[in-house]
């Protein structure tokens, strides 16, 4: 009964902080910021994706006129992009970064050239799309001078039809895009900087509850009640983590309803509560250590910083030397849960070093506590 009567007090605190509302709000721009930017980046970076969604016929192609009617020309059009003939090289030029996102030429010497707005968002893809083209184009002029008929040179262009046949179409997830660069992004990155937000700010909340308490000179007040250390702690941290994993969950709503699916999560929360723990733990660690708040958001800062370093360059590190250690990291783990409904025994156990590093600096941050306690009192 104390431990919930101190945790409604802590709770309601929290609520009427104006800031941390504000900071739910961030975050929920921030997910959806991140979902736009994945799928923006997805279609930019995908030719068939732009073509799917009719983008690239909205980018325009400027072809000299002495092209017209070349196989060049319809290899362009057949990359669905908008083709505009000139006359004018120097017209064409002034154009290219405002009407037209490349310029194709042809020399004097008979060469094609090719100048590109290299600042246009879709510039990877416009440039992939027309140097095919263009390659082609020169691979086929070579075969004509080398003598070779329209049906031999088709032939050496096409050697082999692929058709692609899918199977167990039914058992496929529903995916915002279709897309491998959006699956990476989303489950390799996005997926578990959202589920940890919530408890990036838990230490944040913490700290400034500690130390708040001292500024506002009830903390002393607090540790002379008829409470252990214990007692006092879980009261403190208890609508903390509570508040948190309700965070990380509506999140996980909110992806799914914008079709990434999170699989796996219950052992998900299992985990994330134990990082949860450490966090806090960190927080209250330093609460200990700082006098006022000020010290207390610059130091939680850093100590976030090097957090941030330690659980997220190793979604980014493909080094297979280093993969033993890798997946002890709370963010792999993540990962891979969240990305696949298969568990393995060995993923499971991968978890125990998060656990116990958790625990341990949980454990040490109401050692620490006690200790502080104990020299107050």
């Amino acid at each position: 009964m104390k431990i919930l009567t101190l945790a409604k007090k802590e709770s309601q605190d929290i609520l009427n902080n104006k800031i941390y509302i504000l900071v739910i709000f961030v975050q929920l721009f921030l997910v959806l910021g991140a979902f736009g930017l994945a799928i923006i980046s997805s279609i930019a970076t995908d030719p068939a994706l732009l073509d799917t969604y009719g983008i690239t016929s909205h980018l325009n192609v400027g072809i000299s006129e002495n092209l017209n009617g070349s196989e060049l020309s319809q290899d362009l059009k057949a990359q669905n992009f908008n083709i505009i003939y000139y006359n004018n090289t120097d017209k064409a030029l002034k154009l290219l970064g405002s009407g037209l996102v490349a310029v194709v030429g042809i020399s004097p010497e008979g060469e094609i050239t090719v100048q590109t707005d290299n600042s246009n968002v879709f510039y990877p893809v416009v440039s992939q799309k027309i140097n095919n083209a263009v390659n082609e184009f020169e691979l086929t002029k070579k075969l004509e001078a080398a003598g070779l008929n329209q049906s031999e040179i088709h032939t050496i262009q096409n050697p082999v039809t692929l058709t692609e046949i899918k199977v167990n179409g039914n058992k496929t997830a529903p995916i915002a895009l279709d897309s491998s660069y959006f699956v990476e992004i989303m489950y390799g990155f996005i997926v578990p900087f959202v589920l940890l937000l919530p408890f990036f700010m838990a230490s944040n909340i913490v700290t400034d509850s500690v130390v708040g308490e001292r500024e506002r000179k009830t903390f002393e007040v607090l540790l002379m009640t008829p409470l252990s250390s214990s007692t006092v702690m879980i009261g403190k941290i208890l609508p903390i983590l509570f508040f948190s994993i309700l965070q990380s969950m509506a999140w996980i709503l909110l992806l799914d309803l914008l079709k990434v699916p999170i699989y796996n999560p219950i052992i998900l929360f299992f985990i994330l509560s134990f990082v949860g723990l450490g966090f806090i733990g960190v927080g209250i660690i330093i609460s200990m250590l700082v006098d006022s708040t000020k010290e207390a958001n610059s130091a939680i800062t850093l100590a976030l910083v090097f957090a941030t370093f330690i659980l997220f360059v190793p979604l980014f590190i493909k080094a297979p030397f280093f993969e033993g250690i890798l997946n002890f990291i709370p963010t792999v783990l993540i990962v891979k849960l969240a990305s696949t409904p298969i568990i393995n025994s060995q993923l499971v156990l991968s978890s125990i070093p998060t656990i116990l590093l958790s625990a341990g600096i949980f454990s040490l941050a109401v050692r620490y506590f006690r200790h502080e306690r104990a020299i107050r009192l």
